[in-house]
């Protein structure tokens, strides 16, 4: 897979688009789909869970872009549903370590409908104030070049 790199500007566009649609939360708190969305509603975000339970979980109406946290080998179905309902920010989640929803067929559906993405990370690491362990993350990140400056 070729090397992603995170630019200010795609998080800037996601965070701002409006109502954000986490498609992994489930039922258990503890999952990290079900702790980006409650930290993004504490951030003052307008966040709803999405259980990605079944083949295609359904993406609210209303929605304008969709955090992925999913694996990879189910990322790419998520994309799609969140085109066709015309959404135009997607943000694929990586944590540390593996690839997290970061997949080929995922970006290259990003890429062929003009759909702005952001290609992994954690979104833990950009919601001010942001703590301290993903603050490292964040630094340790920008060093090896996957988040841009």
């Amino acid at each position: 897979m070729e090397t992603t790199i995170v630019h200010g500007a795609e998080i800037e566009a996601f965070l701002a688009a409006g109502r954000i649609a986490v498609v992994g939360a489930s039922g258990d708190p503890k999952q990290w789909g079900n702790v980006l969305a409650q930290a993004l509603r504490e951030h003052g975000y307008d966040a709803v869970g999405v259980h990605p339970g079944g083949e295609h979980p359904t993406i609210p109406d209303g929605v304008r872009a969709v955090l992925v946290v999913v694996d990879r080998s189910r990322s790419a179905a998520v994309v799609a549903d969140a085109i066709e309902r015309g959404i135009r920010h997607i943000w694929l989640f990586q944590g540390i370590g593996g690839p997290g929803a970061v997949s080929e067929e995922a970006l290259a559906l990003c890429r062929e409908h003009g759909v702005a993405v952001v290609p992994g990370a954690c979104p833990l690491m950009f919601l001010e104030p942001v703590g301290f362990g993903h603050r490292i993350h964040r630094a340790i990140r920008r060093r090896r070049g996957a988040i841009a400056a």
